[in-house]
């Protein structure tokens, strides 16, 4: 990461690289694998019967705790499907509390009126809704379970007659690909704060429709290169995630044009380093399992063994995460290394290296 001093410290027998300046970002908090949906794309491996290891209410108020000495990180509660575990908002309500910045993930379908009062008086600043396509056909396909876009849609409408910051989520795959500017249409229908892209990692029931549905690294690039152009002409926060060439293409696409990047750019999109794994951003399991994010397959530590600032500072993994020197193959000789280092959990789905090449990636180094 460029411009950043790096210092040494000594931690029991070994010694520990790291920096003040790495400080969690955001944390994906998977609550449950539970789900009444049975999305084919699923990171979770999502089932319709909660698992019997889940964190109980006490030790996720212990996370809390510990969450909230990490600065001020946005938490973000997800699932599966959060809203499965029945002391959901007794878990947002007390990370509310300690002043964290609270988010969830949803699938939509189990929100109400009284859900969302619930949700807003918990403290939960924005909503993210999954839909993998512009219309019932394609979403409830894709989701397994007929009637769950009009009941998301619904789900969205009381969200925001709350006052709650929406957000639509929309996972690409070969199967909603030529449906893309349909689903921003949707977004801009709906009056959405955010539209966030996916883009599929081969992970949980992912790989399973990898053959299928993945796209191939230069459709990859011309989708991430139309968002970029349709970036420019919305007036809500739109994103592509799981996509670090994004932040490549991006300021390629700003100098063909003429432009700048600043701060301001993109809603603060353009600033941000395309991989956050590890370095602004870390993935807590059900089970209290730290990894660098929820498409990385590896451990960093476990909440029920070790205090979760030494997993932050001291984790194996996450110094290996934050050293650009042991990326191999074309990102190691890359020019945009310092804004993208690309996807690691693809690098590893691909080859068993999380610090080779990413894979779908099309772009060839001037250094090569």
């Amino acid at each position: 990461m460029t411009g950043i001093h790096h210092m040494t410290e000594k931690k029991g027998n070994g010694v520990a690289l790291f920096t003040k300046d790495y400080i969690p970002r955001v944390i994906f908090w998977e609550l449950t694998e539970g789900c009444n949906l049975k999305c084919i794309h699923c990171r979770a491996t999502a089932q319709p019967i909660r698992a019997n290891d889940e964190l109980t209410t006490e030790q996720a108020f212990k996370v809390i705790d510990q969450i909230s000495k990490l600065g001020n990180p946005i938490v973000i509660l997800t699932g599966g499907e959060p809203l499965y575990r029945p002391d959901f908002f007794e878990i947002a309500n007390y990370a509310n509390t300690k002043g964290l910045t609270l988010a969830m993930a949803s699938n939509g379908t189990l929100i109400n009126s009284n859900i969302a009062k619930s949700i807003k008086q918990s403290g939960i600043r924005r909503v993210a809704i999954s839909f993998d396509g512009p219309n019932a056909s394609i979403h409830d396909q894709f989701r397994g379970l007929p009637g769950s876009f009009e009941d998301a849609i619904r789900g969205a409408k009381a969200v925001q007659d709350q006052g709650i910051e929406l957000q639509f989520n929309t996972t690409i795959t070969k199967h909603n690909v030529n449906k893309i500017e349909q689903m921003l249409q949707l977004a801009q229908t709906h009056n959405v704060h955010a539209l966030h892209l996916f883009m599929l990692v081969p992970v949980g029931c992912g790989v399973e429709i990898v053959e299928n549905n993945m796209l191939t690294a230069e459709e990859y690039e011309n989708v991430l290169g139309w968002f970029y152009d349709r970036s420019r002409e919305v007036d809500f926060e739109i994103r592509a995630t799981c996509a670090p060439h994004y932040y490549r293409i991006m300021r390629e696409k700003a100098k063909e044009n003429g432009e700048r990047i600043t701060r301001n750019s993109h809603g603060m999109a353009a600033v941000t380093k395309g991989c956050l794994a590890g370095t602004g951003v870390f993935f807590l399991s059900h089970k209290g399992k730290v990894r660098p994010c929820g498409y990385l397959p590896l451990e960093a530590g476990d909440i029920l063994k070790q205090p979760l600032q030494d997993i932050w500072d001291y984790s194996p993994l996450f110094q290996t995460l934050r050293n650009n020197e042991m990326l191999e193959g074309k990102c190691a000789i890359c020019e945009y290394v310092n804004v993208c280092s690309g996807c690691r959990a693809r690098a590893y789905y691909e080859t068993g290296n999380m610090m080779t090449d990413e894979p779908y990636c099309t772009y060839e180094p001037n250094r090569l």
